[in-house]
């Protein structure tokens, strides 16, 4: 008697062909110049107000931090390959850099870092499963390495409760806005067939 069970495919998982093409290098390029976008539009136009808002109790603006997240998430679940999150988050915010912003070139600093915030979550995988919690994962760890980062750079005269509560907030909204929208968004573009020539298209298909 045949015993074996024949389980459905895990749709979240990546075959193992680690190695760069052409196409993931130009959708990487092309997903972190978009971001690049998102990113200064997020930091000259949403955050002064935002700042101003919470002249009260500063730690609140760890709540908008996930829009500086989204290029290292989507990258990792767009292009599936090791390097991917690192890359587009890095690269966004040197295209930043280019665009102009109060922050100056030190947003390069804060993409290397988050990037590797990123791109940790997904290695820890084994670049296997992009599904909604490791999304969410990724977006957090970013998020946290966004905080703690920021805090050291700029928020070192704030007390430690309004430290740990801005990388609380960050982690959470990275969670949500760069972690769970992205996966969404993700989804969605590999619902109409844009993304077919990549490893989340192919998953997306099986």
């Amino acid at each position: 008697m045949n015993t074996t069970v024949h389980r459905p495919a895990d749709r979240t998982r990546t075959p193992r062909n680690r190695s760069w093409r052409v196409v993931d290098i130009v959708v990487a390029a092309v997903l972190a110049a978009v971001c690049a976008v998102v990113f200064w539009a997020w930091s000259n136009l949403l955050y002064p107000g935002v700042a101003a808002a919470s002249v009260a109790y500063p730690p609140s603006v760890g709540l908008i931090a996930g829009g500086w997240l989204v290029a290292g998430v989507l990258g990792g679940l767009v292009i599936r390959k090791p390097g991917a999150a690192l890359f587009v988050e890095l690269l966004a915010a040197v295209i930043e850099g280019f665009l102009g912003t109060h922050f100056g070139w030190t947003v390069v600093i804060s993409g290397l870092v988050q990037g590797i915030g990123a791109e940790l979550v997904f290695a820890a995988v084994r670049y296997r499963r992009y599904n909604a919690l490791v999304a969410a994962a990724a977006g957090a760890v970013s998020g946290i390495f966004l905080g703690v980062s920021e805090n050291l750079l700029y928020n070192y005269e704030w007390a430690l409760s309004h430290q740990v509560v801005y990388v609380v907030l960050a982690a959470l909204s990275g969670a949500v806005l760069a972690g769970l929208l992205m996966w969404a968004a993700t989804k969605a573009l590999a619902r109409t067939g844009v993304l077919d020539g990549l490893a989340s298209g192919r998953a997306a298909r099986r």
